[in-house]
């Protein structure tokens, strides 16, 4: 069975478009088929909160210290960064060493992905953005809340250009 598994997205590439092939790549494969009522996203929500306040709290949606790191003046955000790495890193190896299960008791499944010269643009996009904005897209709610309501232009802008890639994502080269 896996070596048919490996041959499949040859055979796929040769019958569908580059578009179709592209837009496989974006179906949630580990999607959960428990169903659960709506409060039980609740747990989100409250999780969400904490994660907002832990970033205000430890500066890392600070404008200054954005451009710190961007200006190369300051270790702040690099030793941030670096460390969420290192936990992703070793969450990653514990979750394959073990073979954790959800907390709901199905299993996880980690699936390689192909390295694409796109990703090293969009990287570049997405750096030059940060550092004109000094607000990386996540934690722009976090800062909204904090009473720094410029950044609804960034929010703004960040919907434009992901809806203006929608549109355009037929054309652009991946």
């Amino acid at each position: 069975m896996e070596a048919r598994e490996k041959k499949q997205p040859t055979i796929i590439k040769e019958a569908n478009t580059d578009f179709e092939v592209r837009s496989l790549d974006t179906i949630c494969i580990n999607e959960s088929q428990i169903r659960h009522p709506w409060w039980h996203s609740i747990k989100y929500l409250v999780a969400g909160l904490l994660f907002g306040i832990l970033l205000i709290k430890s500066e890392v949606v600070s404008w200054f210290r954005i451009q710190e790191m961007f200006r190369l003046q300051s270790f702040h955000m690099y030793g941030v960064i670096g460390t969420a790495v290192v936990t992703g890193i070793i969450s990653v190896w514990l979750i394959k060493k073990f073979k954790v299960n959800t907390i709901y008791g199905e299993p996880i499944e980690l699936h390689s992905k192909q390295f694409n010269k796109g990703q090293i643009y969009g990287g570049l996009l997405f750096g030059a953005g940060w550092a004109l904005t000094g607000a990386c897209p996540g934690p722009l709610y976090a800062l909204i809340g904090t009473g720094a309501t410029v950044i609804i232009v960034t929010l703004l802008s960040a919907i434009v250009g992901t809806w203006v890639y929608g549109r355009l994502r037929e054309k652009l080269p991946h």
